[in-house]
Parts: C-alpha cells; sequence; structure tokens
C-alpha cells in the first residue's frame, strides 16, 4: 500500500484519498442542500398558490387560461417540484436527496435531454447553487477519477491474490484465470446488477426489468433520467434511502469500469493474435538471406 510521509507521520495514500472523497461528498450535500432547499419551498408555495387560484377563478375553463396553468406546471416540474400532491411532498433537497445528487455530479452521470441536464429533474435552480455545481464538478470529477482508479487497482490486487492463493495448490494457471474471472464477474453481477433490481422494483413500484434498466443505464453513465429512484410523492421512503442508492453508485460504477477495461483487454489480446495469425510466414530465401548476414557479422565481430 503506497505511504508517504508528512512530518513524523506516515500516511496511507488510500486512507487519505477515500477520507478526502466522502468528505467531499458529505460537503457538497451539504452545501447544495442549504443553497437549493429555501429556494424549492418558494416555488412548492408558488405553485400551490396557483392551484388554488386556477380552482376558484376558472371553474368554466377556457383555452387561454388551459394555457397559462398548463405553463405554470411545466415551470414547476423544471425546477424539480412534482405538479401531483401537495407541498407536504418530500423535499428534493433533504440531505439524503442532495448527497445523491452530489454523486451524480461528480460520477457525471447525466441526463440526455437538453432541456434538463441533471439527472432525473433535480438540478440547481438558483445562481449561487449553479455556479457552485460548476466549481464542485470542476474539482469534484478529477477526485472521482482518481477514486475509482484506486478502487480499481484494489480489486485488480485481490483478483491477483485470489490467482496465486489458487495456484499454490497446483492448478493450472489458465484454468486459474479464467475461474477467477468468472467469479469476479458473476459475484459483481449478483451485487450490483441482479439484487439491487429486486430492492428498486419492491420499493418503488417498478417490474424487475425497469428495475435492470435503471440498473445499467446508471452505472454505464448513461443516465437518460427516465428513472430515478426516490421521486415518487406517494411514497414514503426512508430517510437515507437515496444515499444507499448514491454509494451503491460509487461503488457500481468501479466495477463495471474494471469489467469493461478487462473486457477491453481480452479484446485487444484477441484482435492481436488473429493479426498474428494472420500476418504470411517468412520466405525460406529470405531465412537464408539473413542467417548469412547474421554469420557474417559474427566473423566480422571475431576479427
Amino acid at each position: 500500500m503506497a505511504r508517504f510521509q508528512v512530518g513524523s507521520i506516515r500516511v496511507s495514500w488510500t486512507g487519505l484519498l477515500v477520507l478526502s472523497y466522502s468528505l467531499y461528498l458529505l460537503i457538497g450535500a451539504t452545501i447544495f442542500q442549504i443553497l437549493e432547499r429555501a429556494a424549492e419551498s418558494q416555488n412548492r408555495d408558488h405553485f400551490q398558490l396557483e392551484k388554488l387560484k386556477f380552482l376558484k377563478n376558472y371553474s368554466c375553463l377556457d383555452g387561454p387560461a388551459l394555457e397559462r396553468f398548463v405553463q405554470v406546471i411545466l415551470d414547476a416540474w423544471e425546477k424539480g417540484v412534482n405538479p401531483s400532491g401537495n407541498s407536504t411532498n418530500p423535499s428534493n433537497w433533504d440531505f439524503s436527496s442532495s448527497f445523491f445528487f452530489a454523486g451524480t455530479v461528480i460520477t457525471t452521470i447525466g441526463k440526455s435531454d437538453p432541456q434538463a441536464l441533471c439527472y432525473g429533474n433535480l438540478s440547481p435552480s438558483t445562481v449561487s447553487g449553479q455556479v457552485f455545481c460548476v466549481f464542485y464538478a470542476l474539482c469534484g470529477i478529477p477526485l472521482n477519477l482518481a477514486f475509482l482508479n484506486q478502487l480499481g487497482k484494489g480489486l485488480t490486487a485481490h483478483l491477483g491474490r485470489l490467482e496465486r492463493s489458487v495456484l499454490i495448490t497446483g492448478q493450472h494457471e489458465q484454468t486459474v484465470r479464467i475461474l477467477t474471472m468468472s467469479s469476479f464477474l458473476v459475484m459483481g453481477t449478483l451485487m450490483f446488477l441482479v439484487f439491487p433490481p429486486v430492492i428498486f422494483s419492491y420499493v418503488e413500484g417498478w417490474t424487475y426489468g425497469e428495475g435492470f434498466y435503471y440498473a445499467f443505464i446508471t452505472l454505464s453513465t448513461i443516465g437518460f433520467g427516465d428513472y430515478v429512484v426516490g421521486t415518487d410523492p406517494e411514497k414514503h421512503y426512508i430517510s437515507i434511502y437515496r444515499s444507499l442508492a448514491g454509494v451503491w453508485i460509487i461503488f457500481g460504477l468501479a466495477w463495471l469500469a474494471l469489467l469493461f477495461n478487462l473486457g477491453a483487454g481480452m479484446m485487444e489480446r484477441l484482435f492481436q493474435l488473429k493479426h498474428i495469425a494472420c500476418q504470411p510466414p517468412p520466405e525460406e530465401g529470405a531465412q537464408t538471406k539473413q542467417s548469412k548476414i547474421r554469420e557474417q557479422r559474427t566473423i566480422q565481430q571475431a576479427i
């Protein structure tokens, strides 16, 4: 494990990176919550007032009134306020949701819709929140890459130790490598792609297929935002639900990134083998000429 000296104290680089990563997420979640929660509350109150005005003044609805009310709904949705339900809906900027948002920022899980650039419809609506989000991402994305890289190295080291421990028993090296990779693939698939959709389908009311789709789209950082956990106003989630989802995303990203790297390495080796197999063998005359040149050089060196 890499260490460096700070005065008379030896500090573990991995431990320091994990501590910095955790503190960065906690600080980001706290600041996002402070900056955005008050604005969200104002937006909720404004939307509820508009709904009351609508119900009071437009008993006989006409076209322009409907268009105006639809625009109010769209504005509320873009600001992260769910139009259904009432003002007692859970906040999008409580600490758990803020922690989840901070994780999606530094892991670059975004939404492909240009009109809603953050995951789901949760995005900063205040100028201060948007400015902080920019600088938070500038510092957090490199930190996230370093953290995932270190986590990937740790997983690779564990795989290597597992291979060496099995090789001691005298098994064939190639067989051991295949078994180790298969175990890593199966365990990671179960932990990050098979079991989590079961939980999501139970908590969110999705089908298992929708839960699996959400898990893969999220961990691969495609992040369409069409499925987001913890956003149904009719459900009562535990306070740390979205925080746990954020932790699952971080470790799942490390596993999937390592898996993609291993797959890319296997493809490169496969193409190299095909390239070597397709190369024609050297001609017999060329081999004889090269051997004569080597003999002449040997004689010259001896003289």
